[in-house]
C-alpha cells in the first residue's frame, strides 16, 4: 500500500439501504427511487468529511449514473459490485466502469488470476480490490465450499489477487496480520465486519469471531475499514462518522 491516507480517508461508509416493505408494495421504481434517494441524502450529510461511500445493491438497481451523482457531491465512490465472470465479460465490465471512474471496485478472487488481470488492465485509475472470504462465512462454511479453513482460503485468494495484478483485498480484520506478514504492503487491506464498541446492530449477520473495532482493525494493519449499519442506522450519521474518524486517528497516533 503506497498511499498515505488520512484518518478520514481510511473510513468507508457502506450505504447499504434496504427498502422497507411498504416501498415494495408498489412499483419497483418506487423502491429504486427510495434507495437512490437514501444514498444521496447520506452523501449530502457526509459532504466535506473526506470519507468514501460504498454502494452495491443501490448501484445495481440505479445504474452507474449514481456514481456521477455522488461525484457531484464531492465524495469518492466505492463500487462494491463483487464482479464475477469470465475474463471477456470482466473486460467489458471494466470498459463501462472506466467512464464512471469509481475510486474503488470489488471483484471476486475466485474468478482466477487471468480474469483479474484483464479487469485491472481496463481500469488503471481505479483501485481494484479482490474479495477473499465473505465476512459472514464461518469455518464450517469454508470447509464445505473450499475444503480448507477460513485462514487458508483467505491466503489462497490473496495470492490469486497478487497474481492477478490487483491493488488490494477485502477480508475481515482478523486476517489482516497474517496477510501483512506474507505480502507486506503489496496489497491494500480493506476490512468490513467492523463494529465500534458503541454500536448495536440488531440481527447482526456477521461472523462475530471475525469482527473488530475500528481502532483494533487499524492496529492490526488495515488500510481502510468499512462501517455500514452502525453509521447509517445512527440517529446522526455525521456524528457517528466523526466519532469513528476520531477512533481511527487515535489508533494511528
Amino acid at each position: 500500500m503506497q498511499k498515505k491516507l488520512t484518518p478520514a480517508e481510511r473510513l468507508i461508509v457502506a450505504a447499504d439501504f434496504k427498502p422497507p416493505p411498504e416501498q415494495l408494495d408498489g412499483e419497483c421504481a418506487t423502491a429504486r427511487d427510495w434507495v437512490g434517494g437514501q444514498v444521496l441524502h447520506l452523501a449530502d450529510s457526509l459532504q466535506g468529511t473526506g470519507v468514501c461511500i460504498k454502494v452495491n445493491s443501490a448501484l445495481r438497481t440505479c445504474g452507474y449514473s449514481l456514481i456521477g451523482l455522488l461525484h457531484q457531491r464531492e465524495v469518492r465512490v466505492f463500487a462494491d459490485l463483487k464482479l464475477t465472470d469470465i475474463g471477456e465479460t470482466l473486460s467489458t465490465d471494466g470498459m463501462f466502469l472506466r467512464e464512471a471512474r469509481p475510486y474503488l471496485l470489488t471483484t471476486m478472487c475466485a474468478v482466477g488470476a487471468p480474469a483479474l488481470r484483464v479487469l485491472k488492465a481496463e481500469l488503471p485509475d481505479t483501485e481494484v480490490l479482490g474479495v477473499t472470504v465473505l465476512t459472514s462465512l464461518k469455518e464450517d462454511d469454508t470447509q464445505k465450499m473450499f475444503g480448507c479453513s477460513v485462514a487458508e482460503a483467505v491466503m489462497r485468494f490473496a495470492q490469486t489477487a497478487v497474481d492477478g495484478n490487483l491493488d488490494g483485498l477485502i477480508s475481515s480484520p482478523k486476517e489482516a496480520e497474517m496477510i501483512r506478514a506474507k505480502f507486506g504492503t503489496a496489497l491494500s487491506l480493506n476490512t468490513p465486519a467492523i463494529r465500534p464498541a458503541w454500536a448495536v446492530v440488531p440481527g447482526d449477520d456477521q461472523n462475530l469471531k471475525r469482527v473488530m473495532t475500528p481502532a483494533d482493525a487499524i492496529k492490526a494493519g488495515a488500510d481502510r475499514i468499512v462501517v455500514g449499519r452502525p453509521i447509517i442506522q445512527a440517529k446522526n450519521p455525521r456524528d457517528a462518522v466523526m466519532r469513528t474518524i476520531d477512533e481511527i486517528a487515535s489508533a494511528m497516533a
